[in-house]
């Protein structure tokens, strides 16, 4: 069995593929079931963000396990895999490790160093135990990852400067506006990105500005509103905050378009020549391609924010060759106990298995030897045990050492074919 992750990020698809592949998360518990109910496949995680949809298996079969997975990634998105099978990537044992590790650290991010990514790490990874996909080889290894993270983040200074999306299109507005003094500003979506731009237009702010929580559930954008001193309203009511709005930032986890053309052009009539900003972080997105082509209107999306973090990064990239030690270190850390988790039960099981037959074997010879004097009978006792010992000795070695691998697999069924364990 190996460890084994499959996805596709921001480093090898477009937007536009990620963007038909992303994951409703009130789709996740069935989906996990379907995974792990699989033929190939016995534990799993999904891990699926704004630029990234991975899969991360315990995969009974290599080859299988990969197709288990292909159709999975297919059936869930309503995407054929000739659509996105060459933007796939794969990594197994050591290499998902060190994929993982350097997942949570932030560096296979668009924002170096980001740290909202460790979060959702912890949320994959607690929502397939809760699912009862993930078991003792994925959790090992996700426990792991969420201690790197943070290591990443304590040991080095990979998370100083900018650090999520959301504090890098609040920054990037605030550029475009010349700050954000005296502006309107209108947060669409209040799940966990929306709270984010929350607190970054909240922090950005001076006196004169206002901002404008627009969500689904007025409660929750009431709570999201208060914390950025500002007012809520449902959606019914974003026609009427943006006809005063500045900047519009959105990042809702609707499937489909929120904002259609027609809307806001109904919105921008009121507002003579007055521009307004959008900048669009919905995965999918939130807004109609489309705005980009009304007068006054600058629409902006996640590929903008990509190039406006890649133009800031170079003090941080200074920290990625100390968080790849890092993460190379962790990975022999991770390696050396899964090399002794996965011999641990064969290499019991064959020294149970050689007790009892000397157990037995001197039981066979009990009338013989009841002539001995509890001396002898201890002298015999010492030297059965020893010829085990060294019998076994060199199998236990070579098992432990070989744990892991494809030989480690080959030997250990081996010992339990030859000795029936």
């Amino acid at each position: 069995m190996s460890v084994v992750v499959v996805g596709l990020s921001h480093r090898t698809a477009p937007l536009e593929l990620l963007e038909r592949m992303a994951m409703r998360d009130e789709r996740l518990p069935k989906a996990l079931a379907d995974l792990c109910a699989r033929d190939f496949v016995s534990e799993a995680v999904v891990l699926s963000t704004c630029h990234r949809v991975e899969v991360y298996a315990v995969a009974e079969r290599f080859h299988g396990a990969m197709a288990d997975v292909r159709h999975f990634l297919s059936e869930l998105s309503f995407v054929p895999p000739e659509d996105f099978a060459d933007h796939l990537y794969v990594h197994y044992d050591d290499a998902a490790a060190a994929h993982l590790f350097s997942v949570a650290a932030g560096l296979d991010s668009v924002v170096v160093g980001e740290t909202q990514i460790l979060g959702q790490v912890r949320d994959a990874w607690e929502l397939a135990r809760a699912e009862g996909a993930a078991g003792a080889r994925l959790s090992l290894l996700f426990r792991q990852a969420l201690e790197v993270g943070k290591r990443a983040r304590t040991e080095t200074a990979i998370a100083r400067g900018i650090t999520s999306l959301s504090q890098a299109a609040v920054a990037m507005a605030a550029e475009r506006l010349s700050a954000l003094a005296d502006r309107n500003v209108v947060v669409l979506g209040a799940g966990e990105m929306g709270a984010g731009l929350v607190d970054e237009v909240a922090e950005a702010f001076v006196p004169g500005s206002q901002v404008t929580v627009a969500n689904r559930t007025w409660e929750r954008a009431q709570q999201l509103a208060e914390r950025a001193g500002g007012r809520a309203v449902d959606l019914d009511g974003l026609a009427t905050a943006l006809a005063d709005a500045d900047l519009l930032l959105t990042s809702t986890g609707s499937t489909r378009v929120v904002l259609t053309a027609g809307d806001l052009a109904t919105a921008m009539a009121s507002r003579a020549s007055r521009a307004l900003l959008i900048v669009d972080l919905g995965m999918p997105r939130d807004v109609d391609p489309a705005v980009a082509d009304l007068p006054g209107v600058s629409l902006l999306g996640l590929a903008d924010v990509e190039r406006f973090v890649a133009a800031s990064l170079d003090e941080r990239r200074k920290e990625v060759a100390p968080v790849r030690a890092l993460v190379a270190e962790e990975v022999d850390r991770w390696l050396e106990s899964t090399t002794a988790r996965q011999a641990t039960p064969t290499v019991t099981a064959l020294h149970q298995r050689a007790e009892e037959m000397r157990v037995a074997e001197l039981a066979r010879y009990r009338n013989r030897l009841a002539g001995l004097e509890p001396r002898e009978r201890d002298a015999v006792e010492a030297l059965t045990r020893s010829l085990l010992g060294k019998l076994l000795h060199d199998p236990t070695v070579r098992l432990k050492d070989a744990a892991g691998s494809a030989k480690g697999e080959r030997l250990a069924g081996a010992l339990t074919e030859l000795f029936d364990l």
